[in-house]
């Protein structure tokens, strides 16, 4: 049968079609492609807004790959080789004139993906690189290329198959963070990648070693990219052994994490997470967690470790969101010993032996260790703390501590902060405002119910008292440390003792060494039975006041006038007893406590004469201003106060004359 003039002329078109390929094939086998790099050269810098340049040679071979079948393995395909590619930083980095210097480059090009708009790279070998990267000031790094004339989202997609990394050099630099790194990546023969690192970050030194799975998976979709790697700065040592899974899009992260270190508040400029300062700690748990773009969600869950001598667990969720990221959970502690916790005021001696910036003077008591408040706008908190055993001697008996902190905007929040103290409970808030400089500061105490016997359970004398101690406080300050919250605060303190014991034992229990003294002087070493206690102080720029301050006991009533200054930690008290009887001639005479917190002066003020007024019509002045402590301190319905009796003999009581006359 006589071919069709249509197919003549189209087979004649396709034989026309295979020999101008043919023909291009062999002109471009033979063509110097070092010809046109500098027009390569100058299209890729012009697209990315960096210098790009090929300095050396740049070679093609057409091959056809031995993995390829069906009719597309006799399509061929373009195998480049590429010496000395160099790519710029940009003007302001500090790293060097480079950001990337390639010394052999060595690919394959998929030419069919062309047809679907995908530039589809294979058996990427890259040998010899340095790159650096580097992060500047106002979250810009090198490796976002910023071009002025941004174009349009182009419909060519990138792809590659294969990729393997021999010798090369990763240096990340951050001036902000004082970190300078280098990792030195191979690949092994079965395509797994592993690195080692050292250099510096925030100052202290940085080791490190990792391995990750294979690179031809992260061309997989929904495949769990296994990963490992140990990283240690300074005393803290990160590891972490799990997978990701989608990694070509770093979707989720599923790692098992161990930490340990000489303080949690290291860890911040590694994971931008704030946590306070704290004793040599360690914990294990899972991340969890979906890498959204700017939008990323962690959860470190179930974790379990100590702090100091503490043990701590519970889970945490970090979410990345504006305008500050958040932290939240629960923490909980079965086993809390304070002193772990006194590096969160500034006061725990492990803090001051790491070389603290700010040393705690010799002469003051006062912690004056700095709060880190130029952190506090970096992250929300809302994390909600229990303690269930307290451990910390006998002479402090406490049990039960809860607290929500929140941080919000720079602004801390300790509401409400609750322990049980002596069959009693302490409730606590506190706020301190970050943003100001110095920081400003709101304290509320309520003290209920403190069973005297169990404030003191190593003195024999008190295991019969059922006196309890009730107070309120409330204070603001400005400062940026405990000592200087209080050199400045403003406020008031009551407090009220009923039925209890008083001796100079007592007072050294409780670390009230200027008490202890006094008490020794009056009585001497021995028991003395406790009516009641009342005291009123108003506080004004760290300067204490006493509006009342009274003790009366089964031998007298003592009356304490004066003022405590917060600022120096002087103390000008004057304390005047008055004696029920003749047993004890020696109350005739005041004292006076002067010095400071560490070094006080206790004597007796021979240039003033004893108040010659009874006790009890020395009370009558004080009938209204007791009575308003008690109202203010009620203990609880239905409880008798035996200071409310005190007061009501007082007020029947004649006014006394002014002493002397």
């Amino acid at each position: 049968m006589a071919m069709s003039r249509g197919i003549k002329i189209a087979l004649a078109s396709l034989a026309a079609l295979v020999a101008i390929i043919v023909l291009a094939l062999v002109l471009l086998a033979n063509l110097d492609l070092n010809r046109f790099k500098p027009w390569i050269g100058d299209k890729v810098s012009t697209a990315i807004g960096r210098q790009f340049a090929i300095n050396g040679d740049l070679s093609l071979r057409w091959e056809r790959p031995e993995h390829v079948t069906g009719w597309q393995r006799f399509v061929p395909w373009p195998h480049f080789h590429a010496k000395d590619i160099t790519l710029s930083n940009p003007e302001w980095a500090t790293s060097g004139p480079l950001m990337a210097q390639i010394a052999d480059a060595d690919f394959r090009l998929n030419p069919l993906g062309l047809l679907h708009k995908t530039i589809s790279l294979d058996s990427v070998t890259f040998s010899g690189s340095q790159v650096n990267l580097e992060q500047g000031k106002g979250k810009r790094n090198n490796w976002t290329f910023d071009r002025k004339d941004k174009p349009e989202k182009s419909p060519w997609q990138f792809a590659f198959d294969g990729l393997a990394l021999e010798q090369t050099a990763v240096r990340y630099v951050d001036p902000e963070k004082k970190a300078d790194a280098t990792a030195m990546v191979d690949t092994e023969k079965d395509g797994s990648v592993v690195w080692q690192a050292k250099g510096k970050f925030n100052g202290e030194k940085l080791t490190g070693h990792g391995k990750a799975g294979s690179v031809l998976s992260l061309r997989e979709k929904n495949v769990r990219y296994p990963v490992s790697a140990e990283l240690k700065v300074g005393q803290t040592t990160i590891t972490a052994d799990g997978a990701l899974t989608d990694p070509a899009n770093l979707k989720e992260i599923d790692v098992n994490l161990k930490i340990l270190g000489a303080s949690m508040a290291d860890l911040f400029p590694l994971s931008g997470v704030l946590l306070p300062n704290t004793p040599k700690f360690s914990t294990e748990g899972r991340v969890i967690g979906r890498l959204k773009p700017r939008a990323f969600e962690l959860r470190y869950e179930k974790f379990k470790g100590k702090v100091g001598d503490s043990d701590i667990g519970g889970t945490l969720d970090y979410k990345q969101q504006d305008p500050r990221p958040l932290l939240s959970g629960e923490v909980v502690s079965n086993y809390l010993n304070l002193s772990d916790l006194g590096a969160l005021v500034g006061g725990d001696e492990r803090e001051k032996k790491n070389n603290s910036a700010v040393k705690q003077p010799p002469d003051k008591v006062l912690p004056v260790s700095p709060f880190k408040t130029d952190r506090w706008d970096k992250m929300d908190v809302q994390v909600s703390f229990t303690g269930k055993k307290i451990i910390k001697d006998k002479k402090y008996p406490i049990d039960n501590l809860q607290t929500n902190v929140r941080m919000k905007n720079g602004v801390l929040s300790l509401s409400p902060l609750n322990f049980g103290v002596a069959g009693g409970r302490l409730t606590t808030e506190l706020e301190i405002d970050g943003h100001a400089d110095p920081a400003k500061a709101r304290m509320q105490v309520a003290a209920r119910g403190l069973k005297l016997k169990e404030l003191f359970p190593g003195v024999e004398s008190m295991r019969a008292s059922l006196g309890e101690l009730n107070g309120n406080a409330k204070l603001t300050g400005a400062g940026n440390s405990i000592a200087a919250l209080l050199g400045s605060s403003n406020g008031e303190l009551k407090s009220l003792v009923t039925e209890g014991s008083i001796s100079k034992f007592i007072l050294e229990a409780a670390g009230l060494n200027v008490g202890s003294v006094v008490v020794t002087k009056l009585f001497g070493d021995r028991q003395v039975k406790l009516n009641c206690m009342a005291a009123d102080f108003d506080i004004k720029d760290g300067l204490m006041r006493s509006q009342v301050f009274l003790l009366d006991t089964q031998d007298a009533t003592i009356f304490v006038d004066g003022g405590i200054n917060l600022r120096t930690e002087e103390m000008k008290l004057k304390v005047n007893p008055e004696s029920k009887g003749i047993r004890i001639i020696s109350l005739r005479s005041p004292l006076y406590v002067n010095g400071t917190f560490k070094k006080p002066d206790v004597g007796i003020d021979k240039g003033v004469v004893a108040l010659k007024a009874g006790a009890a019509t020395a009370l009558g002045t004080l009938a209204a201003p007791l009575a308003a402590v008690i109202a203010l301190i009620n203990p609880g319905p239905g409880e008798e106060v035996p200071c409310g009796q005190l007061i009501a003999q007082a007020k029947q009581r004649p006014v006394a004359p002014a002493p002397g006359k």
